[in-house]
């Protein structure tokens, strides 16, 4: 997966400017789980936490500078940054416990981008792909979870995904059904990447199937008229 990751992960300008809006001036920021670096903001320093050496090979020239570590056990002082960032990388940890502990020990302010399971359970991806459904319930963390593993709460700003999302996260192409059997779309995807061979193969052809004979449309065909659409991610901010 991470060797096609740069080819379908590019911020989302839209997406970007809610979480920039929730780290506000703070400064300097260190991003963890940082993987390319795309929601990273430019006016500030910024130090990157990514435990992957491909992953920060596939940084791009003059990205921010990365440490390679894990959330669990950050190389940094109490309190060395302004505000701690983590985009959709959560649910990767081994331990969340202890790496949302770090986040807090190392930072004045977090800012979460990640998916509430209980605001939207289900969506039409699941149908075709059951063996994702069963993934993302396993590694998913709703909102009061999280802040209890935060020790603190937080404030929740819903981010609909925009129908021409231009970072290709699992959610990013509901209103682009088809663009689901392309490999250059889904290899990118951990909840498409990470399932079993056999259940992703049977979900892409009943999922082509039924776009070729017209059943997605008349199932789904109603979101075609929808600019953009809450599949449960948000922005949260500690408090």
């Amino acid at each position: 997966m991470t060797g096609q990751y740069h080819r379908g992960r590019r911020a989302d300008p839209r997406i970007a400017q809610r979480i920039w809006t929730a780290l506000g001036d703070a400064s300097p920021l260190v991003n963890v789980g940082a993987g390319g670096g795309s929601y990273e903001p430019n006016d500030r320093k910024v130090v990157a936490v990514e435990p992957s050496a491909l992953m920060i090979a596939q940084r791009p020239a003059g990205a921010a500078p990365a440490v390679r570590a894990v959330a669990e056990h950050l190389p940094f002082g109490d309190k060395a940054f302004g505000a701690a960032l983590a985009v959709l990388t959560v649910h990767h940890w081994s331990d969340r416990g202890r790496g949302l502990a770090e986040l807090m020990r190392v930072a004045r302010r977090v800012v979460l981008f990640t998916r509430d399971p209980r605001a939207v359970p289900w969506w039409w991806l699941h149908h075709y792909f059951p063996a994702t459904a069963e993934l993302e319930a396993s590694r998913a963390t709703p909102i009061d979870q999280l802040e209890e593993l935060l020790g603190c709460r937080v404030e929740a700003i819903p981010v609909p995904i925009p129908a021409d999302c231009t970072d290709g996260f699992n959610a990013a192409y509901w209103r682009r059904p088809a663009a689901y059997l392309d490999p250059v779309v889904w290899q990118p995807m951990s909840a498409l990447a990470l399932i079993p061979e056999a259940d992703r193969a049977a979900g892409m052809r009943r999922l082509r199937a039924d776009i070729d004979d017209g059943e997605w449309h008349r199932r789904w065909g109603h979101l075609l008229a929808l600019e953009d659409l809450d599949l449960g991610y948000r922005v949260l901010i500690t408090t």
